[in-house]
């Protein structure tokens, strides 16, 4: 009898074993992120890379031949026009201003003698004393000698002149940067690089090139505008957008025939002074703009060769992928221009393992589609 229960024990947990595996593991529904498919007016920009300058860039050159003697300023200050900068070795210019003086002193006291000569010879010719001859000779000798005293003058005042460019002034206000020479240093004044360059870094000039393509869309689209009538964003090399806008001045009057492009130019105030002269930034123009775009993130794309996937969840929470065709990248964001509606809900899948028709637990995810995620 006690043999018998046991059998039949063992009987009822064999059966109940098998039929929880006739049963099978129990399904797990996924959970899985979605987000709505927005909608929005994206602008469209292109980027250029772009050097700033500054508002003036004068570099400084010597106009003498000599040793400097002098640097009398600070390398990376601010310098007035004016101020003197460098002094250059002028031993032999004031030798030259001396005998240029003295031929001048020369010349005046050879005028003084022809103008007695020629006061002394006019009453007597008048006379009849003397001739007319000596008297045009004595006129002749006279204005000859005044031309003399100018010509005395005029290099005199070349010599001077030649002399005050031994002392190197700045032309203009603004930042001077680092000195080509030192005290000691021989320059010349002919095929010399600069000694110096100064910057006036009030407003600054972008000058950046855009394609001739660029260029034809550029005025296609804009009806016949100038380029000029365009606002531009400078993006510096940080990645961070410089708070000022800028705006194009200037376009060059020819397409480059060595690079098919064109020349441009904005300027920008740079109340903040942070823009320097040499920099590398990144200009970006609005060229156009996609009204009523569909836009989903990035990462809700899958691509697989060369289709683009989504994975639209239904109301009755089924996911099934479906192909779109994208547009251009804005930001984090891909345009759908075939494919999607706004509205509809996409998977934001990642690595998890998902098959055609599966019934999933969305969780709707807020996402914004601003103007800030449009750039």
């Amino acid at each position: 009898m006690k043999i018998n229960f046991i059998r039949t024990v063992c009987f009822l947990l064999l059966f109940n074993s098998c039929k929880e595996k006739d049963k099978g593991p129990a399904q797990v529904v996924p959970t899985v992120n979605v987000v709505e498919a927005g909608q929005l007016t994206v602008p469209v920009y292109a980027e250029y890379v772009g050097q700033t300058f500054g508002q003036s860039d004068v570099e400084i050159h010597s106009r003498v031949e000599g040793w400097v003697q002098s640097v009398l300023f600070k390398e990376g200050s601010t310098v007035s026009k004016g101020q003197l900068l460098y002094v250059v070795q002028d031993n032999e210019l004031k030798d030259r201003e001396r005998v240029a003086q003295a031929r001048l002193s020369e010349a005046n006291i050879l005028l003084v003698k022809a103008k007695s000569d020629l006061d002394r010879v006019k009453p007597l010719a008048e006379m009849n004393a003397l001739s007319k001859r000596d008297l045009d000779a004595a006129q002749a000798a006279y204005d000859a000698q005044r031309e003399a005293v100018h010509a005395a003058q005029a290099v005199l005042s070349n010599s001077r002149t030649q002399l005050s460019y031994a002392r190197i002034t700045a032309p203009i206000t603004g930042t001077i940067g680092v000195s080509k020479v030192q005290v000691g240093d021989y320059v010349k004044n002919i095929g010399e690089t600069p000694l110096n360059t100064i910057s006036a870094v009030g407003s600054m000039r972008v000058r950046f090139s855009v394609t001739e393509n660029d260029y034809l869309m550029h005025r296609q689209k804009a009806g016949g505008e100038d380029l000029r009538n365009a606002n531009v964003d400078l993006i510096l090399n940080d990645g961070s957008v410089f708070p000022e806008k800028a705006k194009i001045d200037f376009a060059n009057r020819e397409i480059d025939p060595a690079t098919g492009s064109l020349l441009l130019q904005a300027v920008v105030e740079n109340k903040s002074r942070l823009l320097r002269p040499g920099q590398y930034v990144k200009v970006r123009v609005k060229t156009d703009e996609i009204p009523n775009a569909v836009l989903v993130p990035q990462q809700a794309i899958n691509q697989m060769q060369n289709m683009h996937m989504a994975f639209v969840v239904n109301d009755s929470s089924k996911i099934n992928p479906r192909p779109v065709k994208t547009g251009m990248r804005v930001g984090s964001n891909w345009v759908i221009t075939e494919g999607l509606k706004p509205g509809e809900k996409v998977a934001l899948v990642g690595n998890a393992i998902i098959k055609p028709g599966m019934v999933i637990k969305p969780v709707v995810t807020a996402y914004s589609y601003d103007s800030s995620s449009a750039n």
